[in-house]
């Protein structure tokens, strides 16, 4: 028995299958990073305020940092995913299919983001996102400079700090705007 090949269409929707597992898992991890900045912050506040060291908060900034920026680039590949079903993927298999010139492949892609209040709940996201990774920080550093127990190598430490936290900011409302349908190289 001849074995049959496999259609350009079948791979299309394998890569598809693929690409949204990939989502699906980064959206899993990306959630999670919130609650575990929260878990976080709540321990370092919690030892610092027990050891009744103001120090023990230069912890706070690195690490929310780092979570701020692990979770803004799964959520740009999040959205990237998604740009790329809507752009790449759905139309070459609306092209293959190229039986009815209305079909829209993969239509939720799309229609997900017409809804009326998606610019208000991307705006509440952006601020949760900047409360968590980068004011809570910002505080703790606050709180820090306010005790002023601490030694010049602590502050300039700290201001380092500030300027990680404060790029982490600019960054989180870079990528808070919109994706745009064609990909640009950064």
């Amino acid at each position: 028995m001849p074995e049959q090949g496999v259609t350009v269409g079948q791979l299309l929707l394998a890569e598809y299958q693929t690409v949204k597992d990939e989502q699906r898992a980064r959206i899993g991890f990306r959630d999670n990073l919130l609650y575990v900045t929260l878990a976080v912050v709540a321990a370092v506040i919690a030892a610092a305020a027990q050891a009744k060291q103001a120090s023990m908060l230069l912890a706070l900034p690195p690490v929310c940092v780092v979570l701020g920026w692990t979770y803004l680039v799964n959520d740009e590949k999040i959205s990237a995913i998604g740009l790329y079903v809507r752009d790449e993927l759905g139309p070459r298999l609306a092209r293959l299919s190229a039986r009815d010139a209305d079909f829209s492949t993969f239509g939720w892609e799309a229609y997900h983001r017409t809804d009326v209040r998606r610019r208000t709940r991307k705006t509440i996201q952006a601020v949760i996102d900047l409360t968590a990774f980068c004011a809570v920080p910002l505080a703790a550093l606050v709180v820090f400079w306010a005790g002023g127990d601490g030694g010049g190598l602590l502050v300039g430490l700290s201001v380092l700090e500030a300027l990680a936290v404060a790029g982490l900011g600019v960054q989180v409302l870079l990528y808070m705007r919109p994706a745009r349908s064609a990909r640009t190289v950064a």
